[in-house]
């Protein structure tokens, strides 16, 4: 089957679509907020809106509709948009047939109140109705109707869409939907609903096309990665057809779950030089008892036993994870597990959140019954605790040789250039006669706990 893909006939492939149309009249504001799931699904729904008169704009005074592309999966997220939307309602008051509609995770999940009490939105669409976007938004051009579409699909992946992306050298392919977990604190199965996969043959040719239009580097998006399943093929069988397929690209994946993260997908990785040797492995907690409770499907021996093994195979690996502190009756030893974990795994980075909890998840109805205080002393040591681990291991790096995609410009300073090692480290370096795009072999002078720096 790999062959059939790889030697398929380029000139068969769909082109990229143009960013924006000379004949398109309407204008389209969306500001999108959480996961890189969330920023490729915009690019879908500029892909409809695209077909159906609208050219996104940057400029929300001129738009004629205002987009929200929502987050879920902790409190702070919707009370950042619930606060955005108490701004909004000011462009609602200055121009009334402006529409303005809530998309994605929060809108599937909290439509009701949306309706009720903000009195603002127009409209709101769950993340499998985008194609019915442009004509729920006809309608209430029409009649005033709010519009409102968030039944989740089986079978949705919104594979015969190609996204309109913008200029740049990186991309998002999603390539599955929803997660099958269902793990105690997450809403996500409960707001993307149960997972799909993608046709291989079609990832394939999407990154295919990419490539052939200067896209240095894709990511493989979905909840679950490693639950990917297209006819018998897993997940280390897509990425070996996308590393055969397109030789000279950067290939990066997310988001792994550790109870099918395989051998096999680690050895697909240390096989091809395509594959960036990174894995993001969210452990979440060290504590056994602590991982049952949160429905994680794995013990530590194994979570060790997966990541001993990619250190193992594939040496100099980058290894980042995501951990939660504070969840229900977490003990203090229980913390401290979570810390010996961190040094004894030896992680680059960790995205670290205190625990909040989220209706109709099980961990809703358990006791939260560590403080607010506690919560946030145990957050503020897991991150200083990762910052010198981070910090011991960057500094290893200096003296030593990478090659780095030059990425874009540093946010510091104009004159210099912010690129990435393939175990997805960034790396500062002078902008010289290097340009965006590039990958250079560079010596690492000197580091911090989060940056390299490059001459």
């Amino acid at each position: 089957m790999f062959e059939d893909l790889i030697l398929s006939n380029n000139s068969n492939l769909p082109k990229r679509k143009s960013f924006n149309r000379k004949n398109n009249d309407k204008k389209v504001y969306i500001e999108t907020y959480g996961c890189a799931m969330n920023f490729s699904d915009t690019e879908i729904v500029l892909s409809v809106m695209s077909d159906f008169g609208y050219n996104e704009t940057n400029d929300i005074n001129s738009s004629d509709v205002i987009l929200l592309n929502t987050c879920s999966i902790r409190e702070n997220a919707e009370t950042k948009i619930y606060n955005r939307l108490k701004h909004l309602s000011a462009h609602k008051r200055k121009n009334p047939y402006k529409v303005i509609g809530i998309l994605g995770c929060m809108a599937e999940r909290l439509r009701y109140d949306l309706i009720e009490k903000e009195k603002c939105v127009d409209l709101i669409v769950g993340p499998d109705e985008y194609r019915k976007i442009p004509h729920l938004i006809h309608n209430i051009f029409e009649t005033g109707e709010r519009g409102v579409a968030v039944k989740l699909s089986k079978y949705e992946t919104y594979d015969d869409i190609i996204p309109v992306r913008k200029e740049g050298i990186n991309a998002w392919i999603s390539i599955m939907r929803g997660c099958d977990k269902f793990c105690t604190f997450c809403v996500v199965p409960f707001t993307r609903g149960r997972e799909r996969s993608r046709k291989v043959e079609s990832i394939v040719n999407e990154a295919k096309m990419l490539f052939d239009e200067g896209i240095k580097e894709v990511t493989l998006l979905g909840q679950n990665v490693n639950s990917f399943n297209d006819e018998g093929n897993d997940f280390a069988d897509l990425l070996k057809s996308v590393a055969v397929a397109v030789p000279h690209m950067r290939i990066r994946y997310s988001t792994s779950h550790p109870y099918d993260c395989s051998e096999k997908l680690i050895d697909t990785m240390a096989e091809f030089g395509n594959i960036c040797n990174y894995l993001h492995l969210p452990v979440q907690s060290g504590s056994e008892r602590i991982l049952k409770l949160m429905n994680r499907l794995y013990s530590i021996d194994q979570y060790l036993n997966i990541m001993n093994y990619a250190k193992k195979t594939i040496p100099g690996i980058g290894l980042s994870t995501d951990i939660i502190t504070g969840f229900p009756t977490e003990t203090e030893e229980e913390h401290q597990m979570t810390l010996n974990l961190m040094t004894e795994v030896g992680y680059d980075s960790a995205y670290t959140f205190a625990y909040s909890p989220r209706e109709n998840t099980k961990a809703y109805r358990m006791e939260d019954n560590v403080p607010e205080d506690v919560k946030t002393r145990r957050l503020n040591e897991v991150i200083h605790h990762q910052r010198k681990i981070s910090a011991d291991i960057f500094k290893s790096m200096v003296g030593k040789k990478v090659d780095i995609l030059l990425e874009g410009v540093s946010k510091k300073s104009n004159d210099f250039l912010m690129g990435r090692t393939d175990c997805n480290k960034s790396v500062i370096i002078s902008m010289r006669n290097n340009k965006i795009g590039d990958i250079l072999n560079t010596s690492i002078v000197k580091s911090n706990s989060a940056t390299l720096f490059a001459d």
